[in-house]
């Protein structure tokens, strides 16, 4: 009894501790004064001014355009990566596919993007958004891989052999059996990579130039200047809006699982 408390006591203490500087900077976005000292009145006015920030909204939009397409390209490729591995028959050279997967995952951000600018540099690629989106891209496919490779191996490969004995094509098979069975998986592989694009920094401030910038290099640029409270009222936007995609994605993810139930119930 005395340890279920305690458990419960250490989780409320780790939800303060990551959500109390939240709500902290949600609280003075509304203050009536400059900085975060004292709360000195409600006002809308941080708001105001985000809404009549012409370059920041646009910056907004464009890191949210690059998230989505990046986390789309990479959920394709790293789906695609998932099941070639998995079909690999030599468990030494599937270990060694993994590892190399997880190179970018375990690896610092730091040494990611000074790899990539490297890279681009010596190519001769101009930096801008076509670099940041191919960086995107590639950290985040290990993500997606990540994600689905549990699910192909919860499958029951009786399904697809089953199909193809009905005389299923290949593309049937892999829309009509596969991509179902994935499609958990494939979701979370999505939402974790936009995620992680819309949060990084340290990939993007190395490869990012010719007037591109995500939110977090011009937040970071700002901040050197000292933290308007503008910020913050953009912050609690960027909030709400991950606490909508959490919303939107357990959604999904319980559908799924009464589908899943479903057709769990339906095979027996």
């Amino acid at each position: 009894m005395k340890k279920h408390i305690w458990s419960k006591v250490y989780f409320f203490l780790v939800l303060a501790i990551l959500y109390l500087p939240i709500f902290y900077l949600i609280y003075f976005s509304f203050s009536s004064g400059s900085n975060m000292d004292h709360f000195k009145g409600f006002t809308w006015r941080h708001y105001q001014t985000l809404f009549n920030d012409g370059r920041l909204l646009a910056i907004l939009l464009e890191t949210i355009m690059l998230a989505l397409l990046s986390s789309l390209i990479a959920t394709i490729l790293g789906t695609l990566g998932a099941i070639a591995i998995e079909n690999v028959k030599k468990s030494g050279v599937k270990r060694l596919l993994l590892s190399l997967n997880n190179v970018l995952m375990v690896s610092p951000d730091v040494i990611i993007g000074a790899s990539f600018l490297i890279l681009f540099t010596t190519l001769g690629f101009s930096l801008g958004f076509a670099s940041v989106l191919l960086s995107h891209i590639a950290f985040s496919v290990p993500i997606v891989v990540l994600m689905v490779l549990p699910k192909l191996r919860e499958m029951d490969n009786s399904l697809i052999d089953a199909a193809r004995d009905l005389g299923a094509s290949y593309y049937q098979v892999f829309s009509q059996v596969l991509l179902p069975a994935l499609t958990p998986g494939i979701v979370s592989g999505m939402f974790m990579a936009l995620t992680y694009s819309l949060d990084d920094f340290a990939v993007t401030f190395f490869v990012t130039g010719n007037g591109f910038t995500t939110l977090s290099v011009e937040i970071y640029s700002r901040a050197r200047q000292g933290i308007d409270l503008e910020v913050n009222a953009l912050s609690t936007i960027i909030f709400l809006f991950v606490l909508l995609l959490v919303g939107i994605y357990y959604l999904i993810s319980n559908q799924q699982g009464k589908k899943g139930s479903k057709l769990g119930g339906l095979l027996r």
